[in-house]
């Protein structure tokens, strides 16, 4: 009974033995995928937070005192050029100009017979000068009173959306008291703060006249749909905080984008002559990027790296790695430094292609 269990433990062993060593072939026969970096010149989009503007973004204040009569327009709505707004109480500047018209044909009657007598030498010359000017005050009180009952007529002075109400309908208003704001978004104004040392870069890269073309995410993370154009950056940095502000104009023919919105801008920026690998090459130890290099006789050597510029799923290396040198990109848990691996080089350009389209044939 004894011999039969020994044999019995003997045979585990044995079995238990078989199973490590296929295991440790195993893993040593493990492939590897491994790349070189890639260094061209490549395009980024710097971010910047913006502020949008309407072109156009004003206040419509009332300029004349008196009783909000009516309102025509409702607020959000497009009023064209001209549109009649708003009504303010008429009755007393309509009096005032009816007496105003009155006495202009009282003082023109009075002027044709000071006319006829100074044709027949009844009266002097400086009598009929006299009655001009009565007659050209008159006229003048006439037009005065004209534009007053004008000013109660409150009409767009250009194509934009209403704001919200300031006042409701048979409020007292004064002259001057703010009644709603009109934003023409035709087209939008988008200003963003560049720091000194990317506008010395922007500066000495801009030798041609043509404005920078630029893009906006929106809120939503959303692209929008136009592209803007750089044309109008000012004229002083801002001490405190080391900026200048730069401003894109950008197209807004279905009006999506109104005033006061924020967003994103891009901005492209090439980089020459950069030093390009996967992101999913690297991992990170206390917030520094490292990867794994291996060398010509397939030993593994964690190696820290230096990241200039982060593009959608790559880096651009500034230090710590040389041109053609081997990157593992596959099983970095797997391997640990100074372990031998068996490993397979993928084309770089295949590699990138499949995570980045700027690669992509």
């Amino acid at each position: 009974m004894k011999k039969v269990s020994i044999f019995f433990f003997l045979a585990i062993l044995s079995v238990l033995s078989s199973c490590q060593k296929k295991q440790h072939k195993t893993e040593e026969e493990a492939t590897f995928l491994v790349t070189v970096p890639l260094r061209l010149d490549t395009l980024v989009f710097k971010d910047y937070v913006s502020q949008i503007r309407a072109i156009q973004h004003i206040e419509i204040r009332a300029l004349e005192k008196g009783y909000l009569q009516n309102i025509y327009v409702d607020e959000g709505q497009f009023v064209k050029k001209g549109q009649l707004m708003f009504q303010i109480m008429p009755l007393i500047y309509q009096a005032e100009t009816q007496k105003a018209q009155a006495e202009v044909n009282f003082v023109e009657i009075e002027y044709q017979n000071t006319k006829s007598l100074a044709d027949s030498n009844i009266v002097s010359k400086n009598e009929l000068a006299l009655a001009k000017a009565k007659l050209d005050k008159a006229k003048a009180e006439l037009a005065l009173s004209r534009a007053h009952l004008g000013f109660t007529e409150v009409r767009a002075p250009f194509d934009g959306i209403m704001d919200r109400f300031q006042v409701r309908l048979g409020s007292l208003v004064d002259e001057g008291e703010l009644l709603t704001t009109l934003s023409d978004n035709s087209k939008m104004w988008v200003y963003f703060n560049v720091p000194e040392a990317e506008y010395l870069d922007y500066a000495t890269r801009a030798k041609s006249k043509n404005p920078l073309n630029v893009k906006l995410r929106m809120a939503n993370n959303e692209l929008f749909e136009e592209g803007g154009k750089v044309e109008t950056i000012e004229a002083d940095f801002d001490n405190e905080t080391g900026n200048i502000a730069f401003r894109a104009t950008f197209p807004n023919p279905k009006k999506i984008l109104r005033h006061g919105e924020t967003g994103n801008v891009l901005m492209p920026v090439v980089l020459k002559n950069s030093l390009l690998i996967p992101q999913k090459a690297t991992f990170e130890i206390l917030d520094k990027k490292f990867l794994y290099v291996v060398d010509d006789k397939g030993i593994v050597h964690s190696r820290q790296i230096t990241v200039g510029t982060e593009l959608p799923h790559l880096y651009a290396v500034t230090s710590g790695l040389r041109d053609g040198e081997k990157v593992l990109i596959e099983g970095l848990r797997k391997v640990k430094n100074k372990q031998k691996i068996k490993c397979q080089t993928e084309n770089p350009r295949k590699v990138f292609a499949e995570m980045n389209q700027l690669f992509a044939e």
